[in-house]
């Protein structure tokens, strides 16, 4: 039997051995079993929805539907005025007032002034004139002819071709950028309308020529030569002309012996092949009876020649005695004279005789604004505006006491010409002004060189070119004023071409 304290002694010793069992336990080296795991998310985040809408009829729809509605009176107003409006706009779809009408964009300048002053050495030291200056289609190019105007025996001396392209920044006025000797003095140039390259040119020689300009080495494309076909006298214009193919042209050259011809190119021979040709011979021109022919000569000698812009079978043509003849391609009447040789047997084109000038004429041109204008100029020093339909011109204005060289239209405005004089000056005149003398003299005053030929440039008609007989040519800045048509400028023009000559 134990007692109590026996007992109690017993249990105190258990817990000890109980504690340092445990004791024991959580001092050991073994560690517990490490548990590990991995894990991720992703979230997605999507929206999906729609609407429909249904036909409702409620106080708020009905509401926003009565703010759209017209105003009270409106659509009896436009019922009432509807007829009014459509009168007025079918009035302005034929109205002819803005006719030719182009808005100009560039910037508008007061003054003329001289851009450039060109010249090619070689034809100031053999002391050549400017014969004709024409514009390359582009507008950039201005091509040179150089010859003589002066009498005497000159056709064996040689003369040239030159262009300068205004657009490059290393122009130089005193060398040209392409230089084309020719064997003969030049009479008249023309650039290609549509190929920038092609030059015709017209020699004293009789013959017409094309010259590529892109082709430095060898120039002549193609070249009439001495043939029963071409012309034995100095050709003194020449023109391209539209043929029946589209996009094709023709040579037009006329001479002072009276002969026209159409030159067509064969360019698998490179040869020039005689199309049409025509003879003014003077017992076929048409005369009216209070005005009779000068001179002597059986043959009309031709000095100019211009082409209708509105009529493709008309053309007009002046002469050495005076005479001032329209013309048509279509006549079938045959010359009479004799064929010479000629592939192709000449017929008489003149239909219809204007009144003769007291001297040659030396320019003709025709307006681009009117099928029934063209301005003529020659020795007497007077410009005159005629009708295709009167024999008496409508205008006659004095540009210079000595001779007129060349008159041109301007190509942007209807009222406005120019004239190049025997005296060095270029005029331009605004028929649209109350006073018949001329708005702008180029270079005025002074025995200078004679101003021998101009040209607008169609496709900048701020530039005028005009060649003298020192050899220079200068490309002139018009002002905004003698370029930008005005909206009323076609109107006037019809008045003039409507009134009867006095």
């Amino acid at each position: 039997m134990f007692t109590d304290e026996a007992l109690d002694s017993m249990n105190i010793e258990s817990q000890w051995r109980k504690s340092q069992q445990s004791t024991q336990e959580s001092r050991g080296c073994q560690t517990r079993a490490v548990h590990r795991a991995e894990a991720e998310v992703q979230t997605v985040s999507s929206t999906t929805s729609w609407t429909q809408t249904e036909e409702t009829q409620n106080q708020d729809s009905d509401q926003l539907l009565q703010l759209n509605q017209d105003p009270p009176g409106l659509q009896d107003f436009l019922q009432r005025v509807e007829d009014s409006v459509i009168r007025e706009l079918v009035k302005n779809a034929r109205s002819h007032a803005f006719d030719g009408f182009q808005v100009n964009w560039e910037e508008h300048s007061d003054h003329v002034s001289c851009l450039h002053r060109l010249h090619h050495p070689g034809a100031l030291e053999r002391e050549l004139h400017v014969t004709a200056v024409s514009w390359s289609c582009t507008g950039s190019v201005i091509a040179c002819a150089y010859g003589r105007i002066d009498d005497g025996d000159w056709s064996t001396e040689k003369s040239y071709v030159c262009t300068w392209n205004l657009n490059r920044h290393s122009l130089d006025p005193k060398q040209a950028d392409l230089v084309i000797d020719v064997p003969t003095a030049v009479t008249a140039l023309c650039c290609h309308p549509e190929q920038p390259a092609l030059i015709a040119g017209g020699l004293y020689t009789g013959d017409v020529v094309i010259w590529d300009t892109s082709q430095t080495q060898d120039p002549v494309l193609v070249q009439t030569g001495m043939s029963a076909d071409s012309h034995r006298e100095p050709v003194y214009e020449v023109s391209w002309v539209p043929l029946q193919k589209k996009g094709e042209f023709g040579v037009l050259s006329a001479s002072s012996r009276g002969r026209v011809l159409l030159w067509t190119v064969d360019s698998d021979q490179s040869v020039f092949v005689l199309n049409s040709a025509y003879a003014l011979v003077r017992q076929q021109v048409p005369h009216s009876s209070s005005f009779k022919a000068r001179g002597s000569s059986s043959t009309v000698g031709v000095t100019s020649l211009a082409l209708s812009l509105w009529d493709s079978d008309t053309f007009l043509v002046g002469s050495e005695g005076g005479l001032l003849l329209r013309c048509s391609f279509s006549s079938q009447t045959p010359a009479a004279c004799p064929s010479e040789g000629q592939s192709v047997t000449p017929r008489a084109p003149a239909v219809f005789s204007f009144r003769p000038r007291s001297g040659p004429v030396h320019s003709i041109h025709c307006s681009p604004f009117h099928r029934n204008l063209f301005v003529s100029a020659g020795t007497d020093g007077l410009a005159h505006l005629h009708s295709l339909l009167q024999t008496d011109p409508l205008l006659s204005l004095r540009v210079s006491d000595s001779y007129v060289f060349q008159v041109q239209w301007s190509p942007s405005r209807p009222l406005v010409f120019a004239a190049a004089t025997g005296q060095g000056e270029v005029q331009i005149f605004d028929l649209g002004r109350r006073s018949l003398r001329p708005v702008v003299t180029l270079e005025e005053g002074g025995a200078g060189p004679a101003a021998t030929s101009l040209s607008f440039n169609h496709k900048n008609p701020r530039l005028l070119a005009a060649g003298k007989t020192d050899g220079t040519i200068s490309v002139w800045q018009l002002s905004t004023e003698l370029t930008e048509q005005s909206p009323r400028e076609s109107g006037q023009l019809e008045l003039i071409a409507n009134q009867v000559a006095e």
